[in-house]
């Protein structure tokens, strides 16, 4: 049967009001507390409420336009599809040809080489793009020899008289992120920057300035963070390029943006979605004649800062949802990074799992076929709204500073950086934030592989790709991996050539003895301790004889905390000091028990890092 357009769908249905919805869950809540309760406090600054309903729309100012309408919140073309890039790193250039021509054939639509060589030549340039149709694709370059790549690529798309339009490159130039932010030095490749703009002024579609905002992310920053300050240095970028000389016509379309996309679903979609709303109205002011001029032109790439190196395959999933995540929301390309890139160079299999995440997002979900699957969402649409509310202010909060560079020097932008980075370390160690396999559920009889050093799980400097360290006396940023000291603890033990076993004495009132003995496992495992799990015992005393027969040196006591009073001095007295006694939970009677000479305790309330470190110690790992 047909609908027609203005029949509602379950009209037989009676409406529902919030006042309604309101009484039924404060009747469930039973007199807790509704704030604490069910509403969000996010890290960016605002509250997400329980639910959303077509009244929260109402003060969410971007939902007139369509796609490819300013301000583009949802969008800037009418479509959807986007590019599925991959990234070769270019030591010989006809390896590298050889390689990306594979790549072409396998699915790859848009290639990022990494030129390292700053003698690199137009021989070398011609024996890397051999045989790969430029007009077909798009080609970015990247690396400490870009700049050299872009003057002869200009003029070798010159000598072959290729059309303006058919040609799709972006070179990523970025000295205010990558060589200031990261290394301390001074950004003075403006002037090259402007000379290519204007070298190329026919090639309307070559990009010169990529502004790295998935720096931010994988030094620690929020959502917000990463999206005010990304527009931050893009802003900076065309206000310095347009003081060379050039117009704003010239200065804005020649920027790219790169960002992070994390694990946080939807509030990654509704990141770009700002995002694109954002920079529209940066650049507008400037009155622009060209409309690409305000158009933000987007690339994601899957988190590095959440990945792991335990338990690698799960990043897997975390590529997955984050690649998601930005097709869903319309960015113009995506590169889902390898899930074993945190500890090796991607293999074959790895680079082919990234890029068929993509492939099957747009050949099986058909996610390139719906433009702006989320608008009109309730709940992302007012995601977008509170995000660029707080990005905005961040953004006017940076510029009344002097523009990045300024607030940087001044500290505020570390600062900011740290500060988040510091919550989000702290949020982890006490698992106030999952990360699956890291800090949660590890898994119990894993070792780290070969190639995992104590180099890869420890934060480092960031050098370029020409071994210069950041400017001595410069406070600069400092990207990492939120499972580090995690990985550290747990290599600590791999690497240690012990051993260590933990028992789980199991007695007294099943449901609290087994749903300890589960947290415990689970708890001592992240250091990678090995667990000997057992249902329940009969007795303390039958309990503790198989405990010490096990030879372990942890034994947990798992039990109810109205039982503990009573079995934990009787479990300490029978242990004799043969093993480390550990009661699980914090009960009311531990006063008695410390008294008693029990001083070990673990809980939900514990800083699960910290103290796992404490437990290395005394075991002498």
């Amino acid at each position: 049967m047909a609908i027609s357009k203005d029949e509602k769908l379950f009209a037989e249905f009676p409406p529902v009001s919030t006042e309604e919805w309101e009484a039924v869950i404060n009747k469930d809540l039973k007199g807790a507390d509704y704030e604490k309760k069910l509403v969000w406090r996010t890290q960016e600054g605002f509250n997400v409420r329980p639910y959303y309903r077509a009244e929260d729309l109402k003060g969410v100012k971007h939902l007139q336009s369509a796609p490819g309408e300013f301000p583009y919140v949802r969008g800037v073309k009418k479509g959807n599809d986007w590019l599925v890039r991959q990234t070769i790193r270019v030591e010989n250039p006809q390896e590298a040809n050889a390689k990306a021509l594979d790549v072409l054939m396998r699915g790859a639509e848009s290639l990022c080489f990494i030129v390292k060589n700053k003698e690199f030549t137009s021989a070398d340039l011609d024996a890397l793009l051999d045989g790969i149709e430029i007009k077909a694709i798009e080609l970015n370059f990247d690396g400490c020899a870009v700049s050299r790549v872009a003057e002869l690529f200009i003029e070798k798309v010159r000598k072959a008289n290729l059309e303006p339009d058919e040609v799709v490159v972006s070179f990523n130039i970025d000295p205010i992120v990558k060589k200031f932010s990261l290394k301390g030095r001074e950004c003075g490749d403006l002037a090259k920057i402007k000379a290519l703009i204007e070298k190329s002024a026919p090639y309307k579609r070559m990009r010169f300035v990529t502004v790295n905002g998935q720096v931010f992310n994988a030094c620690g920053a929020t959502i917000v963070q990463e999206l005010a300050l990304t527009l931050s240095v893009a802003h900076e970028y065309i206000v310095r390029l347009m003081e060379a000389g050039l117009s704003v016509d010239q200065a804005a379309p020649s920027v790219k943006f790169n960002f992070s996309v994390s694990s946080n679903y939807f509030m990654e979609i509704a990141k770009f979605r700002a995002a694109r709303m954002l920079w529209a109205n940066v650049v507008s002011p400037y009155e622009p004649s060209r409309g690409c001029a305000v158009k933000m032109r987007a690339h994601a790439v899957t988190s590095q800062y959440n990945a792991t190196v335990y338990d690698p395959y799960v990043n897997m999933l975390r590529g997955t949802t984050e690649a998601m995540s930005a097709a869903i929301a319309g960015v113009s390309s995506i590169e889902v990074t390898p899930f074993d890139q945190a500890f090796e160079t991607p293999t074959e299999f790895s680079t082919r799992i990234a890029r068929n995440v993509q492939l099957l997002l747009k050949e099986e979900a058909h996610m390139n076929r719906v433009t702006d699957a989320a608008g009109g969402s309730y709940y992302i649409e007012n995601l977008t709204q509170s995000i660029a509310e707080h990005a905005w202010t961040l953004f006017r909060e940076i510029e009344d500073k002097g523009g990045y560079v300024e607030a940087f020097k001044s500290g505020f932008i570390p600062d900011l950086i740290e500060a988040s980075a510091a919550k989000n370390d702290k949020n982890l160690a006490t698992r106030r934030q999952i990360l699956l396999g890291t800090n949660q559920y590890p898994n119990f009889n894993e070792t780290a592989a070969d190639c995992v050093t104590e180099a890869t799980v420890t934060p480092r400097a960031p050098h370029c790709c020409c071994g210069h360290a950041p400017a001595e006396g410069v406070r600069t940023l400092r990207p990492y991996r939120l499972a580090m000291p995690f990985e550290a603890l747990r290599l600590k033990t791999d690497r240690s050539g012990k051993t260590p076993q933990v028992f789980m004495l199991t007695v007294g009132n099943l449901a609290f003895a087994r749903a300890r003995a589960q947290f415990a496992c689970n708890f001592f495992a992240c250091a990678g301790f090995r667990v000997i799990d057992n249902n329940r015992f009969a007795s303390v005393e039958e309990g503790v004889r198989a405990a010490l027969e096990s030879g372990a040196e942890v034994v947990v006591l798992c039990s109810s905390d109205d039982e503990y009073a009573a079995l934990a001095p009787e479990t300490l007295q029978r242990i004799d000091g043969k093993a480390l006694l550990v009661v699980a939970g914090d009960p009311a009677c531990r006063p008695e028990l410390e008294a008693a000479g029990i001083s070990h305790f673990i809980s939900v309330r514990s800083n699960v890092l910290e103290t796992l470190q404490a437990y290395q110690q005394e075991l002498g790992i």
